[in-house]
């Protein structure tokens, strides 16, 4: 098995003494990736790479860039196969999960491509006579992005494209839990072009995680941080940035709620319910782990749900014949596995699921769930859904934000107005109307409240974060001076 080396200034390099790390097939054991475990001095160089390549990259006009975005999403979506091999063999995920990645990366650098020329500034009047004031906005320098494993494709291509599209050079450090697929979207954007240093790119060992990242931060080049991950990393990431005056982006955990009317029309919301609960194994961030119902709808919706999920198969993602594929590793099925049974002890009925093999968990469904029991609270990322019953629109509205996340949320009924008035009290970044929590698109303000984080990706709101605002004069006239 070849090694996947690190890149740096347009060069694919080993690693500093030819350190290496394996990551493992979670349903196998195998070794399904052999990848260069990055230095803190492989990270240095790349910082400085990137640093050297700024000046000429920020130059550069709105249609080479667009041009670069383009050919890149083209060559992205051309190694779909490769893709999927490498997700399924590092993640244990589903053929379904990577074309779906697969596709909305390749719409996020077509997005961003089209930014290239949104990137824009105003005339701000003065009251200096003969003074013109403008406001303009320019590339801040190296961004260092951090992508996570759950969504690889998408939220890796996320963390560059915008930045890249802005102007600036990036420093990518991949997931150890998928660095193969994050070297696919890599190669990608080289093949598009780029040029040597613009996109620099470490792979490292998980014990080196912690002492790279703060030197990362801390290089006096990197002037953005972007992060996507754990509220738990997050918190640690947000104090190094702060520490360094540096602002950071930060999409951190969800813990979705899923408002059922009592108007709701069920087909639907079980639909959207299944889909947004279940796919990816629960291992979205947007996943809906808490379903709050209206207890005049509950038992009909509870009902045709269990139907639903008991139908959701699992297996074997490389076979392609499930809907759901691996849990990522045995530690994540134990976790989440003694949430459910910590839920069915405290008085919790499982009606769909509720059993593992390995890392090969069933599609579980839990009603009656209650404040007492910790998948009430907790973030459980894998194959599980909870039904909470209330009796009132302000129970409802109570309850789906009586939790530290605010990232994504629904609200299902046919009154769209009283739906509408609904969302507007939850606590939450995103929030869809009779659609599911899990919902993405390029050009949207995506981002979280609360323990969900900081900072928005997508669209203008993007260009925000990665640009710098400056207040630039120019003068006439004679000017008149106290002194």
């Amino acid at each position: 098995m070849s090694v996947l080396e690190l890149l740096i200034a347009g060069e694919k390099v080993s690693a500093a003494g030819g350190r290496t790390f394996s990551r493992k097939n979670p349903l196998t054991g195998g070794i399904a990736t052999e990848a260069a475990a990055a230095t803190v001095e492989d990270a240095m160089r790349a910082a400085d790479a990137a640093a050297q390549a700024f000046p000429e990259w920020s130059e550069t006009g709105p249609a080479q860039r667009r041009a670069l975005l383009m050919a890149a999403a083209d060559n992205l979506e051309a190694r779909k196969g490769d893709i999927a091999t490498a997700m399924a063999e590092e993640l244990g995920a589903t053929a379904a999960w990577a074309g779906f990645n697969v596709m909305l990366a390749a719409g996020m650098l077509r997005e961003a491509a089209s930014m290239t020329t949104m990137i824009k500034g105003e005339i701000i009047p003065s009251n200096r006579p003969g003074s013109m004031a403008m406001a303009i906005r320019q590339p801040a320098g190296v961004v260092l992005s951090m992508a996570p494993w759950n969504a690889p494709v998408i939220l890796g291509v996320r963390s560059i494209a915008m930045p890249l599209a802005c102007g600036n050079t990036v420093v990518m450090k991949s997931s150890e839990l998928s660095p193969r697929t994050h070297a696919l979207i890599v190669e990608a954007m080289q093949d598009a072009g780029l040029p040597k240093g613009v996109l620099n790119v470490i792979s490292n060992a998980p014990d080196d995680a912690g002492k790279i990242v703060e030197a990362l931060i801390g290089h006096s080049a990197v002037r953005r941080v972007n992060f996507t991950g754990s509220t738990r990393v997050g918190r640690i990431i947000a104090r190094l940035a702060a520490e360094n005056l540096k602002p950071a982006l930060l999409e951190l955990g969800g813990k979705a709620p899923m408002l059922v009317l009592d108007d709701a029309d069920l087909d639907k919301a079980v639909a959207a319910a299944a889909f947004g609960a279940y796919m990816n194994q629960g291992q979205i961030c947007m996943s809906t782990e808490r379903i709050v119902v209206h207890e005049a709808v509950a038992d009909a919706f509870v009902e045709k749900l269990a139907a639903k999920v008991r139908s959701l198969t699992v297996g074997d993602p490389r076979e392609g014949n499930t809907s759901l594929g691996c849990v990522v590793d045995r530690s994540a099925v134990e976790r989440i596995m003694g949430l459910v049974r910590d839920a069915e002890e405290k008085g919790a009925k499982i009606v769909a699921g509720g059993q593992a093999n390995g890392v090969l968990m069933e599609a579980t469904l839990l009603d009656h769930v209650t404040p007492s029991m910790r998948i009430y609270t907790e973030e459980s990322f894998g194959p599980t859904a909870s039904v909470v019953r209330v009796g009132s629109i302000d129970e409802a509205v109570r309850v789906a934000n009586d939790t530290e996340y605010g990232l994504s949320a629904c609200v299902f009924g046919e009154d769209t107005v009283r739906a509408m008035n609904v969302a507007r009290r939850i606590e939450s970044g995103i929030c869809h109307i009779n659609g599911p929590t899990v919902h993405d698109e390029a050009q949207m303000p995506f981002g979280g409240v609360k323990d969900s984080g900081y900072g928005r990706f997508g669209g203008m709101a993007a260009i925000e974060e990665f640009t710098t605002l400056r207040w630039i004069t120019v003068q006439d006239g004679t000017p008149h001076y106290p002194i």
